[in-house]
């Protein structure tokens, strides 16, 4: 059975999006080839990579464009490649394009087992950013693991990450630390 993980930015005071939704602080991190190193070994995971509507529309606005693909073809190529399932609710079916394919539209997390059984037959699936999909999950015990890249930001305003999931006790399995100032804090429910 793979793994259910979360690889979410967040601040230093846990919003994963400023109040409205924005992400332009995630550009102020500064580059750190040890950072890059690590994320680009962990896209190599052969995950199916999970999106919310905002985050799937974000993600297809730029991964397959000739910018992204010129800036980091290597992680263009994994996004782009991989698959993907988006949960929306307005969102009624995505067409493959050349340039981004293996989309699967599903419109709710209820009933769970279909996401549990999408898990066992399956290498591995991650959340990327969607920080409405990760408290939805959370509340139902579907993620396995918190890959979270703490940035060195305060935004003192915004969407905190685990809104109105509740008590949950986590485990730290990986604290990493690099020069440019983000951690990266890794947690399984303990």
């Amino acid at each position: 059975m793979g793994t259910l993980a979360v690889f979410n930015h967040v601040t230093v005071d846990g919003f994963f999006a400023g109040p409205r939704g924005e992400i332009d602080w995630v550009k102020m991190i500064r580059k750190d080839n040890d950072y890059e190193a690590y994320t680009h070994g962990q896209s190599q995971s052969g995950a199916t990579l999970i999106f919310g509507r905002t985050t799937y529309d974000m993600m297809k606005s730029y991964w397959p464009t000739p910018d992204a693909i010129k800036s980091d073809p290597g992680m263009a190529r994994v996004v782009n490649e991989s698959p993907k399932i988006v949960f929306s609710k307005t969102l009624k079916s995505v067409k493959d394009e050349p340039s981004w394919k293996n989309v699967t539209v599903l419109h709710d997390i209820e009933p769970a087992d279909i996401v549990r059984r999408k898990k066992e037959a399956s290498t591995g699936l991650t959340i990327l950013g969607s920080g409405s999909i990760v408290q939805q999950f959370a509340k139902v015990g579907l993620i396995d693991e918190y890959h979270l890249v703490v940035v060195p930001i305060v935004l003192g305003d915004g969407k905190p990450l685990f809104k109105n999931v509740g008590n949950t006790s986590l485990e730290l399995v990986q604290a990493k630390s690099f020069k440019n100032g983000i951690v990266l804090l890794t947690y399984r429910p303990a």
